[in-house]
């Protein structure tokens, strides 16, 4: 039995890791065993060191928070007070956890007569009950000043990294003599770092004020720390540069968006917000497709050519950059009623479904090739 078991195991292993799908012709895995220079070629040994640097990161996060964000709240109007509590009433109390939050008009009418209470009133009830789930600003405000500080740093980092990389201004430097690429200190740290920040979000989401999208984003967390690993792994990682560093341009500038609209600095919202649609839409609908679309599909067909896996990873890169497309759409609607209107009415909450199904191929496709950037809070900016 165990032997049959370990049999079986064994094929699996090998069907997941088949040198025939994932690699090139003449490719082995053992090939890449080979020291390299620097820090070698990518090990999937390396990846075990981000569990203590993603215990080092949230904790970094709680003293940020607690020290450094939460005086800014303070200091820019935020109240350190919950949302108003709602009358104790055990009747709506049932109603509002076992039958619905949202009581129709012909159920409000019913309540009332049970209770004695005005229509209004028990809407009144409902909306501050509904409100009490919700995390208070001063608590957004603080996950935002967060990632906007996380964000900005590794744009930086990003950018500062990528200006001395040959594949930064050829991009034909992607596959050069690839898989055999080795791997840099600096793209070690890039990479390390990304993964642990994803890693201590996934901490995190057990500690914070449970969210509607807790599931969503608890898959969507997972699925990039998986994603992220095996492209570390497969050493895919100068195209991936690329592609965080790209993505990495308009995440703090949303958080920034948010902030300003916590602080109830509306104006500022809205302007961050348009120039944070301007660059979405620059580095989606234009350097996207015409730089990393250009050199996956057309320079390393030149170069390395195809084999399987490259077909799968550029048939996802292109359906990415169809909800690109869509994405860049209903952030330009809002954007105009920003202008329009002088402030930003729609939450930017998207028809759930498109939004797990964009998260889920931005995830996959992102950390196949080395990057991870995620669009997690792309769909909020909240009031």
């Amino acid at each position: 039995m165990a032997t049959a078991a370990a049999g079986a195991l064994g094929l699996l292993w090998g069907w997941l890791w088949s040198e025939r799908f994932w690699l090139p012709q003449n490719v082995s895995w053992a090939d890449l065993e080979g020291p390299g220079d620097g820090y070698g070629y990518p090990r999937a040994r390396h990846i075990l060191s981000v569990f203590p640097l993603a215990a080092g990161v949230f904790s970094v996060r709680l003293l940020f928070e607690r020290f450094i964000a939460k005086p800014c709240a303070l200091h820019v109007g935020i109240q350190d007070s919950g949302p108003y509590q709602p009358q104790p009433n055990a009747i709506l109390e049932k109603v509002f956890i076992s039958i619905t939050k949202y009581p129709d008009e012909k159920r409000l009418e019913g309540l009332s007569k049970q209770l004695d209470w005005d229509v209004r009133k028990i809407q009144c009830w409902f909306r501050h009950r509904r409100n009490q789930d919700k995390p208070p600003t001063l608590t957004k405000f603080c996950e935002s000043m967060w990632r906007f500080t996380f964000y900005l740093c590794i744009f930086c980092y990003g950018i500062r990294f990528l200006w001395s990389s040959p594949w930064f201004w050829d991009t034909r430097q992607c596959w050069h003599s690839y898989p055999y690429q080795p791997l840099t200190s600096g793209l070690y740290y890039y990479y390390i770092m990304e993964l642990a920040f994803y890693w201590s979000l996934m901490f995190s989401q057990f500690t914070d004020i449970k969210r509607k999208d807790f599931l969503i984003m608890f898959v969507h967390h997972l699925a990039t720390i998986g994603l992220i690993t095996f492209s570390y792994i497969n050493n895919m990682v100068r195209v991936g540069t690329l592609v965080m560093c790209l993505h990495d341009a308009s995440d703090f500038l949303l958080e920034a968006a948010k902030l300003a609209n916590y602080a109830k600095y509306q104006r500022l919202c809205d302007t961050l917000f348009v120039i944070f649609s301007a660059v979405f839409m620059v580095t989606r609908l234009g350097i996207y497709p015409f730089w990393i679309l250009n050199t996956t599909l057309f320079e390393s067909w030149e170069i390395i050519g195809p084999y399987p896996s490259w077909w799968l990873f550029n048939g996802l890169l292109l359906i990415l950059q169809v909800l690109h497309v869509i994405w860049s759409y209903l952030i330009a609607r809002i954007a105009f009623k920003a202008l329009i209107r002088g402030k930003v009415t729609y939450p930017g909450r998207i028809t759930p479904r498109f939004y797990i199904l964009h998260s889920f191929f931005t995830s996959f496709l992102f950390s196949m090739p080395g990057g991870s950037w995620t669009i997690s809070s792309l769909a909020c900016i909240e009031g």
